[in-house]
């Protein structure tokens, strides 16, 4: 039995040097802790299974019964010997041992199971816009983002003027975490070396690098059909609004939240269509990659509306994002919808 306990004990260490290593070396002779690194402790501290991990599973002392690469199927469950539809998401490799062990005690007597971990493929992250590689990463190890964009070969470039320039918005581009955007200045980490803003990724991120070039405006809330429309010198509020088929009857039409500018630090202005469609305003000019939001209620002041605006815009976006630049064969988390 001790031997069995030592045994255990060897996987288990094992299986957190798997999940952990990589972290190991970022700490020794990475960057300055980040912003985000308190957080990024969770998901390791507690590695746990998912569907597409592969487990050799074996019962001590009975070598006739290993079974080597076993998946976790898409529905969460494995098989073992007697133990049928045993579930694996969500749990760690002590979990599911007992959980094995709790079903095979019926059919075999001192029941020791051994889990070794071959590859962990279910945590992954997703990173979509201009970069060379899009696409859906599994997370073998921590990973940073300065890693995650050298994975997918870097920031796409192009020339300018007979200038080498990158193509992305790195201003608007995004980190969303949970249907929220993770506070990272992506200009001052690519261009300016500042690595407090290199953040540790986790489990079911979006990272998005937007196009420099591209000229759209994006119409949200309270409209018949949100989404974007391509941007042309002569739109504006009522217009850009009318193109996307006009207000709903929840609309409040009064105060229509334009944001303008790189999300972290945005310019904010504040629209009466009412008195625009009446005659009594002038029409507000758009330029490229403005937000204009329609509120369902009425507010005062546009920092009570921004932080629903902007969110509204991560969750409208990212469907849109990874339906263009991954496909649908990536199964999506599901975000939150903002309040």
């Amino acid at each position: 039995m001790n031997r069995v306990r030592r045994i255990r004990r060897g996987v288990s260490l094992l299986f957190a040097l798997f999940a952990a290593a990589a972290g190991a070396a970022t700490d020794t002779a990475g960057p300055a802790p980040s912003p985000g690194a308190a957080a990024t402790a969770s998901w390791r501290s507690r590695y746990t299974l998912g569907p597409g991990d592969i487990l050799n599973l074996a019962l001590y002392g009975r070598p006739e019964l290993n079974r080597n690469d076993v998946f976790v199927r898409p529905d969460g469950c494995i098989d073992y010997l007697q133990a049928r539809n045993v579930p694996a998401t969500g749990r760690t490799i002590d979990e599911l041992r007992g959980a094995l062990e709790t079903e095979l005690a019926e059919t075999y007597r001192h029941v020791q199971v051994m889990i070794s971990p071959i590859e962990l493929r279910s945590k992954r992250y997703y990173i979509i816009g201009k970069v060379v590689d899009n696409g859906s990463f599994p997370m073998t190890h921590p990973i940073t983002l300065i890693e995650a964009v050298a994975r997918a070969r870097g920031i796409e470039t192009g020339l300018f003027e007979q200038n080498t320039v990158e193509l992305a918005d790195l201003p608007r581009s995004l980190l969303i975490r949970q249907g929220r955007r993770v506070p990272v200045d992506f200009a001052r980490l690519f261009l300016q070396g500042d690595l407090t803003q290199n953040v540790e990724l986790e489990p079911d991120d979006y990272l998005y690098f937007p196009s420099a070039n591209t000229n759209e405006v994006f119409i949200l809330g309270e409209v018949a059909q949100p989404g974007i429309s391509g941007f042309n010198t002569n739109m504006t509020v009522v217009g850009a609004i009318a193109l996307r088929g006009g207000f709903t009857n929840a609309a409040f039409r009064q105060r229509v939240l334009v944001v303008r500018g790189s999300l972290g630090r945005p310019e904010r202005f504040v629209i009466d269509t009412a008195d625009v469609v009446a005659g009594r305003a002038p029409d507000f000019p758009l330029m490229p990659k403005d937000i204009v939001y329609v509120a369902a209620r009425p507010w005062r002041y546009a920092e009570e509306l921004l932080d629903t605006a902007v969110n509204t815009f991560l969750q409208s976006m990212t469907s849109s994002w990874t339906s263009e630049f991954v496909g649908p064969f990536i199964t999506k988390p599901v975000l939150p919808q903002p309040k």
